[in-house]
Formats: structure tokens, sequence, C-alpha cells
């Protein structure tokens, strides 16, 4: 046994007042009269030996008394295995884990309610000098400071549920870096979670000389079935065309969920209405179709109807049907009548042509899609420009000049890690076959003639077999490539072997030739995203904006607005949100008074697996934890307490204290040996 505060045992001194009263008890006798001294003899010995018996059981009840009043207030406790050091000043940092899982309802109410209550119950037993640090998943900079119990306390009233979702890693590593500044102090860790399956799956690194304990909050298996992704099949959108949205939707309970309503709505306005089955645990993609859209950008909404878990039953997306679809035409200066002429059949399409060397590198990234044809020699600073468009998700067509440098192609194409035309072929052949599971050619033919009629080549370039991610469009009789297509970064590289001159082929002319153009053209997409996550995507890049100290971004929403910060980069801007942005929902990208782009952003979906880790798995977890703290629908106090202090005494103490002294008042009040004695000799 141990005492909290040993000094109050010099108190136990006070034990020899009551032996010194009774040891000099200076009592008057009266002088009683009898008329026979044998008698007297015979009473008063009787009653000594009561009255002695009587004053020892007082003496004693009044020792035990005081004894055990003064071991209270020295806090003996009995040290438990992982005691920490008794008697110092402790540090505790406690996370309030308040993702949108915490909102799942037990027999308490929400999760989040009593995870609060419960960081007040920890709270409650320490000492009234121990300090105090509250975290959530928001990691608040004002979270970083140390609290008093009562400020702590009004710190818990405060927290409300956050779209962030941290892992055990991270909640740790930032609760170590405060405590890595209190040298001295004792420090302990709590964490009051749900503990979901899909956080963390890895062991975690932590401080062996930090306390770490784990409160896990436990609410009943409930069903839940979220909106994942989605995404459009048409990578450019055109006003009053129809639309294909694939809808990926996650069963994440273990029974099926039988028909769940779902609608999209455009614009606030419903647009497809459907109704899913999902087996347990499984991932299932369907499509919605609907049109009637007009240009500008699209505010889209999924809707679910799915209880009791709603936190999740919104999934937001945003794109631009345009107008009008910009294209860039880079020639060597004189104008390739051929692409003037396959643009100017479409008013869908807006073609912008330029000579290789008056080029607006600032403006490449607002193009979908660029086209390059009779250029001998490509520019070094035009390669380097054209290189960061592909990368960053940009098409590039190439057609190769008549006369083009075939080392300056080579060092221009090779850098974007497709082929490059190697030399000159002069041979009469033909395009053999077309690759129809391409997507260029994909659902682009009813029906596929037996001997269809395909482009004749008098000349070629020879394309190297050098390359990442290739694929054929169109071969030749020789089973060279005649047309192909790369991936390179984010982007896609089309390389002709044939530049456009009727000298060289009937491609320019050939039926083909359109179509083509058109579906690499509408196959380019290069958009925003549908939707971002919050919590993950804290940055994202838009086209190039020019920005000064009186012109700023702004992502607005309702009467939210939030200013980011901007990086310029080549090639677009990069703007930094970190944790500014909150709620989900549809924010509108605006500088002064004119809107850039419509932005949706989601919640993380990981916080819609409503799995939790088991006692097993969090031991592998975290190794060094202690045991998980459990108390029931009881208060979690006393299970605190005893795990950082052992085994308490002091309330056992003041208990006999008082039974003591209950027992010496009895004593005095009804233990009457005098009485008895004269009943005797009478």
């Amino acid at each position: 046994m141990y005492f909290l505060y040993p000094a109050f045992l010099f108190a136990l001194l006070s034990l020899a007042i009551p032996v010194v009263i009774h040891l000099f008890n200076f009592r008057k006798y009266k002088k009683v009269y009898f008329s026979n001294v044998q008698f007297l003899k015979e009473v008063q010995e009787q009653q000594a030996s009561r009255r002695n018996l009587k004053e020892r059981l007082i003496l004693a009840s009044r020792l035990l008394a005081l004894l055990f009043l003064v071991l209270a207030f020295a806090r003996p406790y009995i040290p438990g295995v992982q005691n920490s050091s008794a008697g110092k000043q402790q540090v505790i940092s406690v996370f309030v884990d308040n993702s949108y899982s915490m909102q799942t309802l037990n027999r308490e109410g929400s999760l989040l309610d009593e995870a609060k209550r419960r960081a007040k119950e920890i709270a409650s037993a320490y000492n009234i000098n121990d300090r105090f640090q509250l975290l959530t998943q928001d990691f608040e900079g004002k979270h970083q400071r140390l609290l008093s119990r009562d400020e702590f306390n009004d710190a818990v009233d405060a927290v409300k549920s956050s779209p962030q979702s941290r892992n055990l890693q991270q909640v740790i590593s930032r609760q170590e870096n405060l405590l890595e500044n209190q040298p001295g102090a004792t420090k302990s860790v709590f964490i009051i979670s749900d503990f979901q399956n899909g956080r963390n799956d890895k062991p975690v690194k932590a401080d062996s000389n930090i306390a770490i304990n784990l409160v896990q909050l436990k609410a009943g298996n409930l069903p839940n079935v979220a909106v994942d992704s989605v995404w459009l099949l048409s990578a450019v959108h055109r006003p009053g065309e129809s639309e294909k949205l694939v809808v990926r939707l996650h069963n994440y309970a273990a029974e099926k969920a039988e028909k769940i309503p779902l609608k999209v709505l455009i614009n606030n306005e419903q647009k497809a209405l459907g109704s899913f089955s999902i087996k347990g645990r499984e991932v299932q993609n369907d499509t919605l179709s609907f049109s009637g859209l007009k240009a500008g950008w699209q505010r889209g909404e999924i809707q679910l109807q799915d209880n009791p878990v709603t936190f999740d039953n919104q999934f937001y997306f945003s794109f631009n049907v345009r107008q009008q679809m910009p294209v860039l035409l880079i020639d060597g200066g004189a104008p390739n009548p051929y692409l003037k002429a396959v643009f100017a059949s479409d008013a869908f399409f807006a073609a912008t042509r330029v000579a290789d060397g008056n080029v607006d590198y600032a403006a490449l990234n607002t193009y979908p899609i660029i086209i390059i044809s009779d250029i001998k020699t490509i520019a070094t600073g035009l390669v380097q420009q054209l290189r960061t468009y592909v990368t960053k998700g940009g098409v590039l067509v190439v057609f190769p000049s008549a006369d083009a440098d075939l080392v300056n192609y080579k060092s221009f194409l090779l850098g974007l890690n497709t082929g490059y035309p190697e030399k000159l072929i002069t041979q009469d052949v033909k395009v053999a076959s077309i690759n129809r599971q391409s997507p260029v050619f994909k659902n682009v033919f009813e029906s596929f003639p037996q001997n269809p009629d395909l482009p004749l080549v008098k000349k070629y370039y020879q394309l190297s077999k050098s390359g990442a991610k290739q694929e054929n469009l169109m071969s030749l009789t020789t089973g060279e490539p005649f047309w192909e297509s790369y991936t390179s970064g984010k982007g896609n590289v089309y390389i002709s072997a044939v530049p456009l001159n009727e000298d060289f082929s009937n491609l320019p002319r050939h039926a083909l030739f359109v179509p083509v153009l058109f579906r690499m053209a509408l196959l380019s997409g290069h958009d925003q995203p549908l939707f971002y996550t919050l919590g993950t995507d804290e940055n994202f890049e838009v086209p190039s904006v020019q920005t000064t100290e009186k012109q700023l971004l702004k992502l607005t929403k309702g009467d939210q607005s939030i200013i980011p910060d901007v990086k310029q980069q080549e090639g677009g801007t990069l703007l930094y949100v970190s944790d500014q942005l909150r709620e989900p929902g549809i924010y509108s990208l605006r500088k002064q008074d004119s809107t850039l782009a419509t932005l949706a952003f989601n919640d993380n979906r990981a916080e819609s697996d409503m799995s939790y880790f088991t006692a097993a798995d969090l031991e592998k977890i975290l190794p060094n934890a202690k045991p998980l703290l459990t108390a029931g629908n009881g208060s979690i106090k006393s299970v605190v307490a005893e795990s950082n202090f052992g085994t308490q005494l002091w309330k056992l103490c003041i208990i006999l204290a008082l039974i003591f002294l209950l027992a010496e008042i009895l004593l005095i009040r009804f233990y009457k040996p005098d009485q008895q004695g004269v009943i005797q000799a009478g």
C-alpha cells in the first residue's frame, strides 16, 4: 500500500491525545454510605471492571476513528500494474472523435454526445491542478494548448461534427507533438472513438513513455448504402444532348439492401429517378440518363433515401456544358485547308489557328485539344509547353510536316514517352484495318462492311515502336502503324504516319478523316473533375487565372466565403484550401463578380463503413496501449482513476472513521455499567 500524500502521516502523533486524556482522567467520585462494607466492596469491584471495559472500548473507537481520518487525508492506494507516477502534475491529451460516423445513435443518444460525456468523466478523475489538451478530427490550432479542468469542459461542450477523418497514427502523432513539450510531467493519452475498421489497419508507432488509453464507443450494426463516386460517359458536354451518368453505389452492411430510391437533380431540377437493390458488402455501378441541359455550369446532386444513417445520403458533382469547344491549330505559317474545313463544318467547334512562332503559351491550358501540322522544326519553347500541356491532361494530335526535321521530332516525342517518325518510306500501301475497340472508333459504326474503303498511302513515315501505353488506331498492310494513340501523363497524344498532304495519302479527303478528328476532340474532355473530397483534396488546379491584391479568388456557397491560397504554375493556377472547407456542397469559384468555375465537394466515404475494430484488432494496431476502457452505462471516472492511480482506499478510510465515531457515540449513550452494578447489588 502507498500514500499519495504521505506527509499527512505526521498527524498520527495526534493519537496520543486520547491516550493522555484516558490516563489522566481526574474524575471525582461521590461518597455513598452502606451499612455493610462487605457488600459495598463487591459492588465497587464489579462497577470498576465494567467501567474499565467501557473506557477501553471508547478509547479504541476514538483511536481508530482518528487513525482512519488521518489515513484518508494521506490518500492510501494499492498501485496497479500500469500505475502512473503519483503526486506529480499530470498532462492529459484527450481526443474526441467528431467525425460523421459519430452521429450514429445508441441507447445513450448519439455517439458524439456520449464521447463528450466520457471526456468530462476522464477529466474529473484527475486532480484540479492537472492540465488537459482537447483534440478533435479538425486539428484546430486552438486545441494545441493546455487547459484547466473547467476550460476543458467548456471546450468539450463546443465540439461539433466534422467532415475530417484521421487515422490513429495521425491522431497519436498530433497528441505526442504537444506532450513532448511538457518535460517532467506525467503524460497520458486518451482516444475516445468508435474505431471504424476502414481508418487504419497498420501498426501505429507511439512513444512508449506516454500511456495510451483507448475508449471505444459502440453502436448497433446499422445498414448503410452510399454513393462512392460518379462519372459521365461523355468527356465533352454539348447543349441539349443526352448525358449518361454512372453512379457507383456501395452497400457497407452485410445484409442485402432492397429497392433503395435514388434521384438525380441538376440545378435543383429532377432529371432522373431510379430504385436499386445491392447485395451485402458489394459495389454496384448503375447508369442513369438525362438530357435537356443548357450551356453553362451544371450543379448536380444525387439523393438517396437510406435510413437511419443519413449523413452520406447526398452526393454532389458539377460539370460544364460548353456552348462551343475551343480547338487550337498550330502550323508552320500557312493554314492547313483540310483542318480548317473540318472544324468549320460544325458550329460547336471554335477553331483558332496560329503560327508556331506566335503561340500564347499561357492560354494553352484553355484548349481541350491542340493539333499541330506542317511544322518542319518545333521550337524548344513550344516543345516544353506542349509537354506540360499533355502531362496535365491535354490532348495533342501530331501531323508531321512533309519536310519534317526527324531529329527534332524524335527529341520532342521521346520527351512525351511516345513513338516518333524514324524515316520516310516511299511505297504504295493501303490501310488494312482499324481498331474498332479503341475509344476513337467504339460505337461509331452502326454496321461495318466486310471490305471497307480505307485510306490509300503513297508514302509515309515509319513510326518507331518505342513508347509506353501504345494503341494502334489504324494499321497498314505491312503491319506498321498508320495512326497511333499514346497515354502520356494525364493526357493523350495521337501521332499520324502521314502529313495532311495529298502527295502522301488520301487521308485528308477520306470519309474517316472528319469523324476521327471529331471523336478525338470530343474525347479530350480537358475539364475540371466532377467532384473533390473534403479532407483529402486540399489543393486543386484550375485554368490559369491572373490575380492581384484587389482581385482575389473566392470560393462561395450561400453566405460562406473562403479565400484560398493561390500559386501560379506552368499552365494553370493551384488553389490551396487546406481545412478551410468544412461543409460538403457546391461552391462557386469567383473573381470579383464573375464566376470562373463551379466546384463540388463531398465527405470522405470512409466514414460510411459502419464496421468497427475489435479489442483484438486494436491490440495488434497499438500493442503498447492499455486494455480498452469500458464502463457500460455507468461513469468511466472510477475506471480511469483505478487505471492511473491504482485502487483508491481513502473512501474506505472515511467510512471506517465514521463507523468508529458512531461506535463511540453508541458506547457512551447506551453502555451503562453503573446501573447494572446497582441492580445486581440490590
